[in-house]
């Protein structure tokens, strides 16, 4: 992976990513996307429910999910999986290319490689909020309708019938209304998943003699990849999990009636700090599963498709 830091013997190069290899950056983004969080909707529909349905008021993660089951069934743990795959296909490839495009791009503006290695935690915390912004025009619509055929029971049959009724009942305002609380959750989300991830691996790497980096093992690879997409997985889940509580809350129609930024006000005062943080428990471990999983599938998708590595900016000393 070509590198950036504060010695003086390494050259500053950028490297000219062609079309060819964004599409790859895409490709890879938008199949460990779906597929971890296709994989983990039993998890999200738990979640969801703890978050909005008041017969779960009070209920963990195992006892909610028993309780689906024993009164719905078990196939209702697989509840908006279509509008969930479909959303994040498109929302994980633009947000992976972005954070790359974007990167490279604040690199280049800063100019040099000593304010680049300075100011890298901008740049991570910039990249990753413009990626993630672009990204979630693509995402609202899809999250919309699978936070609806999660909350209400009998909404719809599935994604085409669930997103064509929401789309005739309250047109493009209705598909679009979770658009502010959605970058209000997917941005801190990306900011912990991206920088967290890039600072862990430093940190990591800082501690090793260049010998050490060098002969590292497959394992030892694998291990400091999972630690770190583990860790930002966490960060994730805590940086974004109030305004993924007032995002289901929106989009179920709670609230009183007036602009965005007064219904979540609103809400969030009546949810209270505690309030805010219901089912923190359960989407930790999903989120901890969605980020790790991700960067694994990314980088080996990458790979098989013959993408070059992404850019890094690491500080060595």
């Amino acid at each position: 992976m070509p590198e950036f830091s504060e010695s003086k013997q390494k050259p500053f190069v950028i490297p000219q990513f062609t079309s060819r290899d964004y599409g790859s950056f895409f490709l890879a983004g938008a199949l460990c996307a779906t597929l971890s969080h296709g994989g983990m909707t039993p998890i999200d529909v738990v979640k969801t429910r703890i978050q909005v349905d008041p017969s779960f008021k009070g209920l963990g993660f195992i006892s909610g999910t028993r309780q689906i089951i024993a009164k719905e069934g078990a196939s209702t743990l697989l509840t908006g999986f279509g509008p969930t795959a479909v959303g994040y296909l498109a929302q994980g490839g633009a947000k992976f290319a972005g954070y790359e495009f974007w990167k490279k791009q604040f690199v280049t503006y800063a100019g040099d490689q000593e304010t680049a290695v300075k100011y890298r935690t901008a740049i991570y915390l910039g990249a990753a909020s413009v990626g993630e912004f672009f990204a979630d025009i693509l995402l609202t619509p899809l999250e919309a309708t699978r936070i609806r055929l999660v909350s209400e029971r009998g909404y719809a049959t599935g994604l085409v019938s669930g997103f064509t009724r929401l789309a005739r009942e309250g047109g493009i305002r209705e598909l679009y209304s979770g658009f502010l609380p959605i970058l209000c959750k997917q941005i801190p989300y990306a900011i912990g998943q991206f920088t967290v991830n890039e600072l862990c691996h430093e940190v990591v790497f800082r501690s090793m003699s260049e010998e050490a980096k060098q002969n590292l093992s497959k394992t030892s690879q694998l291990s400091i990849s999972l630690g770190s997409g583990i860790i930002a997985g966490f960060a994730a889940a805590i940086l974004s999990q109030p305004a993924d509580t007032l995002l289901s809350q929106i989009n179920k129609g709670h609230g009183p009636k007036g602009s965005m930024t007064y219904r979540l006000v609103t809400l969030a005062r009546e949810a209270g700090f505690k309030g805010l943080f219901v089912g923190l428990g359960p989407r930790m471990i999903m989120t901890a599963g969605l980020v790790s999983s991700q960067f694994l599938m990314y980088d080996s998708i990458k790979h098989a498709l013959g993408a070059p590595p992404g850019l890094e900016i690491h500080k060595e000393n």
